[in-house]
């Protein structure tokens, strides 16, 4: 027969597991564009903070030349930082899941990376801010494309190796792109589109949102937008 010490403790246990569950919050990586910084995300950062997330929930891994904006490209020393990122995060997730939010480049980047570790089924949610996954029109048509390793074999340029390489998989259960019509980076001339489809939204996504900002904006702006969707 169990004591009456035995019974509480088992009642608490009990109680306690709701609790529990409430406190597991996924991680999320957020991924900068090319030669900016971690600290691009601090408007996001200060708001998940609100939201309950504590400093070590959000990884921001920091990647590439933060001078030479046509040195980055999605090959080498700037994937290593994202890929440990992603790989940090999952390890200390408390349900097998994390959350990846990425701006410009850092949202290709990102997405390759995912593909590479072939973790697409651990990301709960993916959000593509002002990325480029159909390529940039002033990177050129690839191989006729601008010099540079942004728009390279490994860059941005449409129909690019690195593109066709990541074009159609998953990278998440839930997808979302985060987009301008007046995004100064990929709409040029006033022409976001690549094959009618403006190329900052993202194969078969659940949901595409458009906002009157520029490039930067839509990262830094749309905080409370982005945590709506990871949530």
């Amino acid at each position: 027969m169990k004591t009456k010490s035995t019974l509480i403790i088992t009642l608490l246990s009990i109680l306690c597991l709701p609790l529990t569950a409430l406190a597991c919050t996924d991680p999320v990586v957020l991924v900068h564009g090319n030669t900016a910084s971690p600290s691009s995300w601090d408007n996001t950062y200060n708001y998940l903070l609100s939201k309950g997330y504590s400093p070590s929930d959000i990884h921001r891994p920091n990647w590439g030349s933060k001078f030479c904006a046509a040195c980055n490209n999605h090959s080498g020393s700037e994937e290593t930082p994202v890929r440990e990122a992603l790989t940090d995060a999952l390890a200390s997730s408390c349900s097998g899941q994390i959350d990846v939010i990425g701006h410009s480049m850092g949202a290709t980047l990102a997405a390759q990376q995912i593909d590479k570790l072939a973790i697409a089924g651990n990301i709960d949610s993916f959000v593509g801010i002002a990325g480029a996954f159909r390529g940039l029109r002033s990177c050129g048509t690839y191989p006729f494309n601008i010099w540079s390793s942004t728009c390279g074999v490994n860059g941005l340029s449409i129909q690019s190796p690195f593109l066709d390489s990541i074009y159609g998989q998953p990278f998440s259960n839930r997808t979302y792109s985060i987009k301008s019509y007046i995004d100064q980076v990929v709409c040029l001339g006033g022409l976001c589109t690549i094959g009618g489809i403006h190329s900052s939204q993202i194969w078969n996504e659940d949901a595409s949102y458009t906002y009157a900002l520029g490039h930067f904006g839509l990262q830094s702006d749309t905080a409370a937008k982005q945590y709506d969707l990871i949530k």
